[in-house]
């Protein structure tokens, strides 16, 4: 079984195409380009510098959010095209738990975490599942960090809590000051998103299908402009 992988949810861009046994090939930027333009051409390539046919993928993985509404938008939408087409699973994987599978083996807890502007972080709390998977502790959540963090470390009972994520060092000194010595931080190469690491939590996945329409992306929040939109339809203010 061969899976193509995407994560177009945040600022990174990764692309991978895998087999149940070894990753045959990766692709992965952090740079501020624009993702509609460079997505197909990473797949593109990645598909002929492992002489993969699209026919021979047996499945898509697409980290579905939280993240960049665009940037989700781009990625799910592909994907959901390309396994329509195909007419294979398409299975949706949190852009969070993507980052934290970065940790698996840590033997405390793990919190990927986004940044949503206004104090707010996009955040869950996950547990290593032996080394090939992790276990999320509780519903992802968009909060306020200065609310989350109080959470974790009685969460944590003592354990150590290991922060991953690009936007980590946004709020890295927030964090050490509520946290202490308790607080751990990933080298910089622990922060970005792999899609490799989609690609095997989708192989894990597909034997219980994954429809191209029931995919949805996962935002955890509306956008600004549908948040004005529903203020003011329930004030009266938007006619039907």
């Amino acid at each position: 079984m061969r899976v193509l992988a995407i994560d177009t949810s945040n600022l990174v861009l990764s692309v991978a195409v895998v087999e149940k046994e070894r990753v045959l090939a990766e692709m992965t930027t952090n740079q501020q380009k624009n993702h509609s333009v460079r997505l197909m051409d990473c797949i593109s390539e990645l598909l002929d510098a492992t002489g993969t046919s699209p026919e021979q993928l047996s499945g898509f993985g697409v980290a579905n959010g939280p993240g960049s509404y665009t940037g989700v938008r781009i990625g799910v939408a592909t994907a959901k095209s390309m396994a329509w087409s195909l007419d294979v699973p398409v299975i949706g994987v949190s852009s969070l738990e993507v980052v934290a599978m970065n940790a698996l083996g840590f033997p405390g807890l793990i919190v990927p975490l986004f940044d949503a502007r206004r104090g707010q972080v996009y955040s869950g709390c996950y547990r290593t599942n032996g080394l090939d998977s992790v276990e999320v502790q509780g519903k992802e959540k968009i909060v306020l960090l200065r609310e989350w963090l109080p959470q974790l470390r009685d969460m944590a009972q003592g354990e150590s809590i290991l922060f991953l994520g690009e936007d980590v060092r946004m709020h890295r000194e927030t964090i050490a000051q509520e946290l202490g010595e308790q607080a751990r931080f990933a080298t910089p190469a622990l922060n970005h998103p792999r899609a490799a690491h989609i690609g095997y939590a989708a192989l894990r996945r597909l034997q219980d299908g994954g429809s191209a329409h029931e995919l949805v992306p996962e935002y955890l929040q509306l956008a600004e402009a549908e948040a004005k939109w529903l203020a003011q339809k329930q004030a009266g203010a938007v006619k039907e």
